[in-house]
C-alpha cells in the first residue's frame, strides 16, 4: 500500500509539473527563511549559556535613584568581590573584571587590542576553554597574561606562545601562561587578553577604589542549592553598611543570571523587564508566520485541484479505502513534498548564509555533525508536511463517492470559504510586515535626522595612550600648523559617549532633593566649542590656558539649567559632590551623547583636570580627508611612535547607536519581501488554475463579444477583493504592534494614515500584477480551442 501511495504521489507531481514547482518553491523559500531566522534566534538565546556552571553564575548590578527613578547599572565597587568570598557562605567564588586597552609589543609587532583586568578566579567562575595552560593558576602571578588563539597567531604566528614575553604599554613584560580558545560569537565578552587584577595596584589605579566608586564588573558563582532570591536579599545592602548616611547610602546591589544579561537588559523601576528578548520573540513569530504562509500555498493549490483528486478518492472509497488511510495518503504526499523542499531550503540557506551573517553581524552556520540538528530537521519536515497537508487531506477524504462519481463534487462558490480565508491570512501577514517595515525605517530616519547639537562632520578622536598626554601641546600645535586640523581639544570621554555621572551638586536655592539629580559629567579643555561645533548660548568656552581657574569652571547644557531652575546661570556658584566650589561660565545647547531616541539628560562640563583624556580634532575641510589623516598620522607617530595611529570618526561612532534598530529594520524588510513573494507565488498558482478551469466560460464570453479588459477584470476582481479584506484586517493589527514598539522610545514618530494607504496600494498593485499575467493570457487565448469539444 505504501508503495502504491508513493507511486501515485510521484505520478501526481510529474503530471502537474507547474503546480508541483510552485508548491515546492513556495515551501522551500518559506522553510529557508524560517531556518535562517531560527538559526539567529537559537544563537541569541544561547548567549553565555555554555559555561560548566551556567545556572549558578550571576552578574552583580548597582541600583539607585536617578532623577527620581530607580536606575540599574552593571558596575559595582571593586572592594565588594573579596568581601563576598569572605563573608557570604553562599558564594563558591567571585571575580572582578574591567575592560582596558594597552599597547602590546612582541618583537616588531605593535597592537592595541581590547583586553581586561581579571581576578585569578575569573577562569574558574567562567570556564572559557583553554587550549594551553591551567585556568585555575594562569592569572596567579602579577606578570602573567592569558591571550586568545587569534591574538597568539597575530603576535607569534604558528609558534607556541606559552612562555613567550609580551610588553605592555612600553612599561612591563608579561609572560604568556595561557592560550584561550577564541571566544564564540554568542557571548557578551570581546576581550583578547586577560591581565591579573593585581596589576591595577602596581599602576596605582586602585587609589580610586572605594565603596562609593562603582568601577568593576563583578561575577559570582553561587553554590549548588543556593536560593538566588534569598542571596539577592541578603547582599542587597552590602554597600550601605560601608558608607556614611547620605553619601550614596541608598545604593543597593541586585543580581541577574549571566545567561539572561544579553536578552534582558531593559529595566523599569529598578527591575529587569525585557530588552533583546522582545525582538527575539518577534522574529520567532515571523519565522512561524512565513512557514504558515508557505503551507497555505500548498493548501490552496491542493484544494483548488480537488475535483481531479476527488475522483481518485471516490474510486478508492468504492473499493474499500477508509478515511484514515486516505488522510495518511495525502499527509504522506505533503510530507514527501516537504522533504524535497527541505533539502532545497538547506541549499538556499547555505547559499545565503554569507549575506545573512553580514546583516545580523554573527557568524551563523549549520552544524551537520550535530545529531540534535538532524532531530530538528526531522521534526521541522514532519511539522511542515502535516501543517501543509492537513486541510487538503481532511477536505478530500470527506468527499462522498456518489457525488464525486456523478460529477457533482464541485467547489462551493460561497461568499466565505476556506480557500478565501487562507488567501486573506497570507496577505494579512504580508501587509502587517510591510507596514511595520515602513514604520521602523521612518523611526530610524527620524532619529538619524535629530539635531545632535554638535557638528560631527570631519570630527575625529584618538584615545590618549602612551605619550599623547605628555606631548599634547606639541601634538595640538603641529596638527594646526600642518593644516591637518582646524581645531583640537581634549575631553574626558568621546563626544559620542558619557563615561561619568555625578550627583550631590548644590547651588543657591537648591534643596536636598536636588542633590539626587544625576548629571552627565564631561570634562573639557580649551577650544571645546570650536572643535566640536557645540553651540554656546551664553557666556564663554572653557580655556585653561587663558583662565587657569577654569579647572573649576562649569558649562551647563539647557537640560541642566532647566533641572536647576536657574534664570541667569552664568556666574552662579555650584558646589560639587567633593565640596569643591565651582562657577558657571557658560551655557551650551543640548547635544546628544547617549541614545538618540531618549531625552537629553542634564549635563555639567568642567575644566579637564586629570585622567586620560580623548583627543578630538576637526579635520581641515580645505583638504581631502585622506590628506588630513596622513598629516595627522605623521604628527602622532612623531610624538607617540610606539603606538599605532587609531582614530574614530564621530559620525561613524554616532551611526553605531542605530546598529540594532538598523539590523531589525533590514531583517523586517527582507522577510516582508519574502512573505510577499511566497504569497504572490501561491496567488499566481491559484490564478493559473482558476483561468484554466474557466476557459470554456471565457471562450463563450469572447464569442459573445467580451473584451480582453472585461475578462481580465472578471478574473482579477475576486482576488483584489480578498486583498482589500486583508488590508482592513492588517491595518489595526500593525497599528497596535507598532504603537507598542514605539512606546520604547521617548523621541519617536507618530503613526500617520498614509503609511497604511501606501502599504495597501503596494499590496494591491503587486497582487494585481501577479493575477493579471494569467488573466490576460486567458483572455487572449483562442476560444475555438476550448469550444472545439463542445
Amino acid at each position: 500500500m505504501i508503495r502504491n501511495f508513493l507511486k501515485v504521489a510521484i505520478r501526481n507531481l510529474w503530471r502537474n509539473k507547474g503546480f508541483s514547482a510552485i508548491n515546492i518553491t513556495g515551501l522551500a523559500v518559506g522553510m529557508a527563511a524560517a531556518m535562517l531566522i531560527l538559526l539567529w534566534v537559537q544563537n541569541e538565546i544561547s548567549f553565555d549559556r555554555f559555561y560548566e556552571k551556567t545556572d549558578n553564575v550571576y552578574l552583580m548590578h548597582s541600583r539607585d535613584k536617578d532623577n527620581g527613578k530607580l536606575a540599574v547599572w552593571s558596575k559595582t565597587p571593586a572592594l565588594m568581590s573579596p568581601e563576598l568570598k569572605k563573608d557570604y557562605p553562599e558564594v563558591e567564588d567571585a571575580a572582578r573584571f574591567r575592560t582596558v586597552y594597552f599597547l602590546m609589543t612582541a618583537g616588531e609587532k605593535h597592537l592595541n587590542p581590547e583586553g581586561a583586568f581579571a581576578d585569578s578566579t575569573f577562569l574558574s567562575v567562567l570556564n572559557f576553554p583553554l587550549l594551553k595552560g591551567n585556568g585555575k593558576t594562569a592569572l596567579n602571578g602579577n606578570h602573567n597574561i592569558v591571550i586568545t588563539k587569534k591574538l597568539s597567531v597575530t603576535l607569534f604566528g604558528d609558534d607556541d606562545a606559552m612562555g613567550k614575553t609580551v610588553r605592555i604599554d612600553s612599561a612591563d613584560n608579561f609572560t604568556v601562561t595561557g592560550v584561550l580558545k577564541d571566544l564564540p560569537g554568542n557571548t557578551e565578552f570581546t576581550y583578547q587578553y586577560l591581565l591579573p587584577w593585581t596589576y591595577i595596584t602596581k599602576l596605582g589605579w586602585d587609589k580610586s577604589q572605594s565603596w562609593n566608586n562603582s568601577n568593576a564588573t563583578t561575577y559570582v558563582l553561587l553554590k549548588n542549592g543556593t536560593s538566588p532570591a534569598a542571596f539577592s536579599e541578603k547582599v542587597k545592602n552590602v554597600i550601605r553598611r560601608h558608607i556614611k548616611e547620605g553619601d550614596g547610602s541608598t545604593r543597593e546591589i541586585i543580581i541577574q543570571p549571566l545567561s539572561k544579561v544579553h536578552l534582558y537588559s531593559k529595566t523599569e523601576n529598578g527591575q529587569f523587564t525585557g530588552g533583546r528578548i522582545e525582538t527575539v520573540k518577534l522574529f520567532a513569530v515571523i519565522a512561524i508566520v512565513i512557514l504558515i504562509i508557505a503551507c497555505i500555498n500548498f493548501m490552496n493549490l491542493s484544494t483548488a485541484r480537488s475535483e481531479k483528486r476527488a475522483k481518485e478518492v471516490g474510486i478508492r472509497k468504492v473499493v474499500g479505502a477508509h478515511k484514515n488511510s486516505l488522510i495518511a495518503q495525502f499527509i504522506g504526499e505533503s510530507t514527501m513534498i516537504a522533504i524535497i523542499a527541505f533539502f532545497i531550503a538547506v541549499v538556499l540557506v547555505q547559499l545565503s548564509l554569507s549575506g545573512f551573517n553580514g546583516i545580523v553581524g554573527v557568524p551563523l552556520s549549520i552544524n551537520f555533525s550535530d545529531p540534535y540538528w538532524w532531530l530538528f530537521a526531522l521534526a521541522f519536515i514532519l511539522f511542515t508536511g502535516f501543517m501543509a497537508g492537513s486541510y487538503p487531506a481532511f477536505y478530500l477524504s470527506s468527499s462522498r463517492p456518489t457525488e464525486v462519481l456523478k460529477g457533482t463534487f464541485k467547489k462551493a462558490n460561497a461568499l466565505i470559504n476556506p480557500r478565501k480565508v487562507l488567501v486573506v491570512m497570507q496577505f494579512t501577514f504580508a501587509i502587517v510586515l510591510i507596514i511595520c517595515t515602513i514604520i521602523v525605517e521612518r523611526q530610524l530616519q527620524f532619529a538619524r535626522n535629530r539635531d545632535t547639537g554638535y557638528n560631527k562632520g570631519n570630527l575625529a578622536y584618538v584615545f590618549s595612550q602612551g605619550d599623547v598626554l605628555k606631548n599634547y601641546n606639541l601634538i595640538k600645535h603641529d596638527l594646526l600648523n600642518t593644516g591637518a586640523a582646524v581645531g583640537v581639544t581634549k575631553l574626558f570621554s568621546p563626544i559620542t559617549r558619557a563615561w561619568g555621572t555625578t550627583t550631590g551638586l548644590s547651588w543657591p536655592g537648591s534643596t536636598d532633593e536636588d542633590k539626587k539629580i544625576n548629571f552627565l559629567r564631561f570634562e573639557a579643555d580649551a577650544d571645546f566649542v570650536k572643535t566640536t561645533g557645540t553651540r554656546l548660548l551664553q557666556g564663554r568656552d572653557i580655556d585653561l590656558n587663558v583662565y587657569p581657574t577654569d579647572s573649576t569652571a562649569l558649562l551647563l547644557n539647557e537640560a541642566a539649567v532647566k533641572a536647576m531652575h536657574l534664570q541667569n546661570p552664568v556666574g552662579k556658584p555650584v558646589r560639587n559632590e567633593k565640596g569643591v566650589n565651582c562657577h558657571v561660565i557658560g551655557v551650551v545647547k543640548d547635544f546628544i551623547v547617549e541614545s538618540p531616541y531618549e531625552e537629553i539628560k542634564p549635563m555639567v562640563i568642567q575644566g579637564l583636570a586629570s585622567g586620560y583624556p580623548v583627543v578630538h580634532f576637526k579635520l581641515n575641510p580645505a583638504n581631502s580627508t585622506a590628506a588630513d589623516l596622513a598629516k595627522a598620522e605623521k604628527v602622532f607617530k612623531q610624538y607617540n611612535p610606539q603606538y599605532p595611529f587609531e582614530y574614530v570618526f564621530a559620525d561613524e561612532a554616532y551611526a553605531h547607536k542605530f546598529k540594532e534598530e538598523q539590523k531589525d529594520g533590514t531583517l523586517s524588510a527582507l522577510f516582508a519581501g519574502l512573505t510577499i513573494f511566497i504569497s504572490c507565488l501561491g496567488l499566481f498558482g491559484l490564478a493559473t488554475y482558476m483561468a484554466k478551469s474557466r476557459m470554456k466560460e471565457i471562450s463563450v464570453r469572447k464569442v459573445l463579444g467580451a473584451t480582453v479588459s472585461s475578462i481580465t477584470k472578471l478574473l482579477s476582481v475576486d482576488f483584489i477583493k480578498l486583498i482589500l479584506v486583508s488590508i482592513i484586517i492588517a491595518s489595526p493589527v500593525a497599528w497596535w504592534a507598532m504603537s507598542k514598539w514605539l512606546q520604547g522610545f521617548t523621541y519617536r514618530i507618530s503613526i500617520e494614515w498614509w503609511v497604511f494607504v501606501l502599504a495597501g496600494v503596494g499590496a494591491v498593485a503587486i497582487a494585481l500584477l501577479t493575477v493579471s499575467v494569467q488573466s490576460i493570457k486567458a483572455a487572449l487565448a483562442n476560444p475555438v480551442k476550448s469550444l472545439r469539444s463542445e
